[in-house]
Parts: C-alpha cells; sequence; structure tokens
C-alpha cells in the first residue's frame, strides 16, 4: 500500500490542511504517543470528530510478525549475544556499575546496533531493583550482577536479554539456591510457550515453579512482553491476560526474584512462536556465569 506524504511551509497550517484533505469524517485515529499539543490542535480545528486512538488497531497488526520482521528479531538477538558473550571484558570487581555500562553501551552499537535503548548493570543489592540503570556503586569481588540490555537495530527493530554474573570469588548459597529454581522456571515457561496458549498461562508456569519453592513473593513482575520495532508492546505476558498465542508474536520471558537488600537474578530471553511451537531467539549462557 502506498502513502500519500502531504508537505506544508512554514506560514501553512498543518491541521487545517489536514482537514481540508480529510473532508467529512465523524472519527479520526490518533497515534497512542502524540503530542498532545497537536490533538488540542486537531480537536480545535475538527470539533465535531470524534479522536479515538489507534494503537488497538495498530496493535493487531504489530502483533504479529512476517517472516521478514522476524529475521530483523533473529538478527537483534545474535547482535545483543554478541555483547554479553563479551562481558568478562569489562565486568570485574573494582570498576563501578557506571563505567561497566560505559563500556556495555559502546558495544551494543559496535556490535550491530543503531541505538542503545538500555543498560542495567545491577550489583549485589541494587540487582533487587529490577529496574535500576548503573549507579557509582563499585563492584566488590563474589557480587551477583544482573545485566538487561538492549537496543535497536538500523532495520528498526530491538534486542532485549537478561543474563547473570558472579564478579569472582564463590557462589552465596542463598543466592545459588534461588538461582536454581529460577533456572526451572524460565526453562519450564521456554518449554511449556506455544501457539493455542494463553499469555497469562506461561506466566502462570514459572510463577507456580517460583511460588513452590518458597520465593513467591519476591517475583514481583509479570513474565514478559511483546517486542518488535518497541521494546514493550503487546503481547504482555501477565495475570489477567487471556489473549491466545498465535504464529508470528514475539515477546520476552524473563521470571526473575528479588531479595531486597540483598540479591536480585533474572533470566530473559526473546522468543517467537512458530506454526507449532516457539523459536528462542538468545542462546547464550543461561546459568550463572562466574567471570574470573
Amino acid at each position: 500500500m502506498e502513502l500519500e506524504i502531504v508537505g506544508w511551509n512554514e506560514t501553512d497550517d498543518p491541521f487545517a490542511i489536514l482537514a481540508a484533505r480529510l473532508g467529512d469524517v465523524g472519527r479520526l485515529a490518533l497515534d497512542d504517543e502524540m503530542w498532545a499539543s497537536r490533538v488540542l490542535a486537531l480537536r480545535d480545528t475538527l470539533p465535531t470528530v470524534e479522536q479515538v486512538l489507534a494503537g488497538p488497531v495498530l496493535t493487531e497488526l504489530r502483533m504479529r510478525k512476517d517472516p521478514a520482521e522476524i529475521d530483523a528479531l533473529r538478527d537483534a538477538g545474535a547482535a545483543i549475544d554478541r555483547v554479553h558473550s563479551r562481558m568478562a571484558e569489562w565486568l570485574r570487581p573494582g570498576r563501578t556499575e557506571r563505567e561497566v555500562g560505559h563500556d556495555i553501551a559502546r558495544a551494543i552499537i559496535d556490535e550491530g546496533h543503531e541505538t542503545v535503548d538500555f543498560v542495567i548493570v545491577g550489583s549485589g543489592p541494587n540487582g533487587a531493583s529490577p529496574h535500576h540503570e548503573v549507579s557509582d556503586r563499585v563492584i566488590e569481588v563474589g557480587d551477583p550482577v544482573v545485566v538487561d540490555i538492549g537496543g535497536t537495530t538500523p532495520a528498526g527493530y530491538c534486542s532485549d536479554c537478561t543474563r547473570n554474573y558472579l564478579a569472582g570469588g564463590s557462589v552465596p548459597t542463598r543466592y545459588a539456591e534461588a538461582y536454581t529454581v529460577l533456572h526451572e522456571a524460565q526453562a519450564a515457561q521456554r518449554a511449556y510457550a506455544r501457539p493455542g496458549v494463553t499469555a497469562e498461562s506461561i506466566d502462570r508456569v514459572g510463577r507456580d515453579v517460583i511460588t513452590a519453592a518458597g520465593y513467591g513473593e519476591l517475583f514481583i513482575h509479570r513474565t514478559g512482553h511483546g517486542i518488535g520495532t518497541q521494546t514493550h508492546e503487546e503481547p504482555y505476558i501477565v495475570e489477567g491476560n487471556d489473549r491466545v498465542l498465535e504464529p508470528g508474536m514475539a515477546f520476552s520471558i524473563e521470571p526473575g526474584i528479588y531479595h531486597p537488600g540483598q540479591f536480585g537474578a533474572r533470566i530473559e530471553d526473546i522468543a517467537v512462536c512458530t506454526a507449532d511451537g516457539l523459536e528462542v531467539l538468545n542462546d547464550t549462557e543461561r546459568q550463572l556465569v562466574v567471570l574470573d
């Protein structure tokens, strides 16, 4: 489908031009993230036209990826895997989270992304905050470290992958016990997810494993989110979402366990539903990686 792009000069009123092109319409769908100034200007220009969100329509189109889009997500997954495979170059005791994060961000670009979307380096107790970014905390020997990173490739598709590292030393017993449970839960979710199951049932499979082991209250976020040209989009893998998964739907599987003030752990892969199963787009080590 070809779209006509209508331009205007600096002295023109673009909203009046749009109104003239639209003619007699009763309803206008707007981008969910359109600036409020433009929404209000359209309302003033078209006072009798109902404004609705375009999101519900566009979501249905974007949620099901075609083969070219899946290829782009594969490329993004491989690119972020290459960054994780280099973590020993930067993550070591004596460096701050911010210093490590700076090196990771540079590698995200070097390994094939166009932009860096986020870098989380959560060491020791900072790992217990799922949305921690970086700080000036110095990484200590024996710290568990959560590294959650992602970017956007030149094709416009996003990566997102979380792995867990130990900054030398020996693995703390309580952490090792929790990590074993987390690894089992994420593996169970990957084995279960496929077309025909609901989004919420994937969340429940992992949550049941974690709860049965006594960590249920420490799994404090949804299992995952859809991904494509945005890092977070439908389908959300969360309790209450009874959407049935279909081939072409891409999403993260990222359960976590978070001990406030002590440590956190999260294992995240991007996966896409195939005709009869699941293709996981990240393949770096999911077990705890001990860096000497």
